[in-house]
């Protein structure tokens, strides 16, 4: 058994297809950039793993249990590396857990989730406008806003998205020219800014009559599914729509982007120089 490994801990999805191009593309990019090491796997979220295990027969370790396989394994070093977005309530669910196992192993580091430095929201603004520009580079018509939904949290971590949506601006502005209007917009379905947030806001810069919308989260499961592209009418669509805006879907996890993979890559790359001090 090799003697050193990664466990790759995401919160989980219920959505097959969703894992397969988010989750097990993470998994994959990271497992093919670190051949020398085990890999294990792991969500956070109960909820998904008994659901899974009931519906599909799919068996998932806690990240309790997965630590603990990697244990009986006989890893002695040990790199945690969440898919988490940022450093929220579920990351802080798994950083205390690793806390409590770094006596099992020679040495244990968790890595970083998506957005931790400076660097990282540089990465992903550009990864961000490049996916837009890949599917709507011909919109770029001063009536078009692009609304990004992310999950949010009452953590402090929030505060991502605000600090996203700048860096994305001003990614934007470098790639189309500064006088170009703004069109990034960032919302959350359980916190602030909210989609009235939104709208207040993109009635300050401009009047759009278009409205494009993906998901700021690494796996587009039920929220993107539904609160975000659902045909319910408290769904993202479906309010923009009735606000008279014609409304465009992108369904797609950030996850799903290799350029999103290559970061967290990095993440790993980073953790195990630390290990293996």
């Amino acid at each position: 058994m090799n003697k050193q490994a990664i466990i790759v801990v995401s919160f989980g999805t219920s959505y097959k297809e969703s894992r397969k191009a988010a989750i097990e593309a993470i998994e994959r990019t990271i497992a093919e950039a670190f051949p020398g090491f085990a890999q294990y796997r792991a969500f956070t979220s109960k909820t998904i793993i008994e659901k899974l295990k009931q519906r599909d027969g799919l068996e998932i370790d806690s990240v309790e249990k997965a630590l603990e396989r990697a244990g009986e394994d006989g890893v002695k070093r040990l790199v945690v590396q969440p898919t988490h977005f940022m450093d929220g309530f579920e990351y802080g669910k798994v950083k205390k857990i690793v806390e409590a196992y770094q006596d099992r192993f020679v040495k244990l580091v968790l890595a970083k989730p998506l957005l931790a430095d400076a660097e990282d929201y540089q990465a992903v603004a550009k990864v961000v406008v490049d996916i837009i520009s890949s599917y709507c580079g011909g919109w770029d018509d001063g009536e078009t806003a692009v609304c990004l939904m992310g999950h949010g949290t009452e953590a402090a971590a929030n505060q991502v998205y605000l600090r996203l949506q700048e860096e994305l601006r001003r990614t934007d502005a470098g790639m189309q020219g500064k006088n170009k209007p703004c069109r990034y917009f960032i919302g959350t379905v359980e916190a602030k800014p909210t989609i009235k947030d939104v709208m207040a806001e993109m009635a300050k810069h401009g009047s759009y009559r278009r409205v494009v919308l993906e998901p700021l989260m690494v796996v587009s499961g039920d929220h993107a599914n539904h609160d975000m592209a659902g045909e319910d009418e408290n769904s993202w669509k479906s309010i923009f729509k009735a606000e008279g805006y014609s409304v465009e879907c992108i369904l797609k996890g950030l996850g799903e982007f290799p350029a999103i993979r290559d970061i967290y890559a990095d993440h790993v790359r980073a953790a195990i120089e630390e290990l293996l001090k």
